[in-house]
């Protein structure tokens, strides 16, 4: 393990820039030549090789990936047009692909469009990894709002994708739940519910907000909010939280869905979410700083655990209760909205003291362990995509305004009860 400072210290909206950028040359420098999706994940370091092999693409990861481009854009970091194309010629590329009643797979192939089986019943539609992609791709929806043709055909496209999804064939005779998977070939043999608390809120919203194939507002209140794990209402290391399991679970459940929806001031009848977003993150720190189980490096300036890769375990969905002694990045980067001086002290620390070691070609590597004198050797779009994401909602609020501006989201929000500022009259 190498550690020292990267650079001099940078002041504090230098160093956000820093973060978002370099995660941002992910999925533009980092994406495939051919469909210009972003890869599910690469190299940590140089890899010419590698990387012209590479053709897996996660389509959540895209999502992601439509997001960065965005900000990119507004950031000037690569011009409107550039941004535009890009994102044109990754949507003209999924028009081509396999659907299942309109719905993307978990994985394709960037190069082909061939649906990539992510398990042996798993070989068709994923209802959340298809609301992530359709997150992103509604914001793009509302900032390329320009009267040229090529913005204009951009919409035109999205409008097409986003019209053909047939979210009520996953709630299917009647089922008060969405189901996951289906398959061409096993149907919904997996029959996995979606219930919460975790990081699906986003597919409940866009299946009540659907132009075409909505589902009915019973199948999120009796089917994601009916679960053991999703009220908790009990007291974790001081904070209490509204949601969710134990300690609150890993926390990309507290980013993915809010990379477009603006939690301040959302609430249901089930909870104030930036307040469980809040919490969600403090127990997710306290317990770093704490440090029950003597891990090396772990303090207030060393936080964040979240799925992502594992020094022992491959992958694993980290969280206070499930603690290997591995620090993912994004973890932190992603909750500036809820912690700011907390993860900017932790942002610091991951570019003054630890840069040489944990920062690379795409930014940060996705996880790192000082107690396994161990640093993953990549960089996954689902976890670089939330540091540019939320970065930019602290600073900004853009993709914020984007997604709770649009008409169709803010209709699903409204069906299934929610109340936000961004749905007052005028907002």
């Amino acid at each position: 393990m190498k550690k020292s400072a990267r650079s001099s210290p940078l002041p504090d909206e230098a160093l956000l820039e820093f973060a978002q950028r370099e995660s941002f040359r992910f999925f533009w420098e980092g994406a495939h030549p051919e469909s210009f999706l972003p890869r599910d994940r690469l190299r940590f370091s140089p890899d010419p090789e590698g990387d012209a092999a590479n053709e897996h693409v996660s389509v959540g990861g895209a999502g992601f990936g439509a997001l960065a481009l965005i900000v990119g854009a507004a950031r000037g970091w690569v011009a409107r047009e550039e941004a535009a194309l890009r994102l044109m010629r990754m949507v003209a590329f999924l028009e081509r692909t396999p659907a299942y009643h309109g719905f993307f797979p978990h994985f394709l192939n960037a190069r082909t469009g061939a649906t990539i089986p992510f398990g042996r019943k798993d070989d068709g539609a994923d209802l959340v990894e298809t609301a992530l992609l359709f997150q992103g791709l509604l914001c793009a929806r509302r900032y390329f709002d320009g009267d040229g043709k090529l913005e204009t055909d951009l919409r035109n496209h999205i409008e097409w994708l986003w019209s053909e999804v047939e979210w009520s064939w996953h709630a299917p005779h009647g089922r008060k739940a969405l189901l996951w998977h289906w398959s061409p070939n096993n149907g919904f043999a997996l029959n996995a519910e979606v219930r919460g608390w975790n990081e699906c809120l986003i597919a409940y919203v866009l299946a009540a907000a659907a132009p075409r194939f909505p589902v009915d507002p019973v199948v999120y209140h009796e089917g994601f909010a009916q679960s053991r794990n999703f009220l908790n209402r009990r007291v974790w290391l001081g904070h209490e939280l509204p949601l969710g399991p134990d300690f609150g679970g890993p926390l990309f459940f507290a980013h993915y869905s809010f990379c477009g929806l603006d939690p301040r001031g959302l609430r249901d009848r089930y909870a104030d979410y930036f307040a469980q977003n809040v919490a969600h993150a403090r127990i997710n720190h306290d317990h770093c700083v704490l440090n029950p189980n003597g891990y090396a490096g772990y303090g207030p300036d060393c936080w964040g655990l979240t799925a992502s890769d594992d020094a022992l375990h491959g992958y694993a969905a980290h969280a206070p209760d499930h603690d290997t002694g591995v620090i993912s990045p994004t973890a932190a980067l992603s909750s500036f909205p809820y912690l700011p001086q907390e993860a900017m002290r932790a942002l610091r620390h991951f570019h003054d003291d630890l840069g040489d070691w944990i920062c690379g070609r795409f930014g940060f590597a996705d996880a790192f362990s000082e107690a396994h004198g161990w640093r993953a050797d990549s960089c996954l779009a689902i976890d670089q995509g939330p540091i540019v994401a939320m970065i930019e909602n602290y600073r900004s609020g853009l993709l914020w305004r984007l997604f709770m501006s649009d008409p169709d989201v803010r209709r699903g929000l409204a069906r299934l009860g929610f109340s936000s500022p961004h749905l007052e009259a005028g907002a």
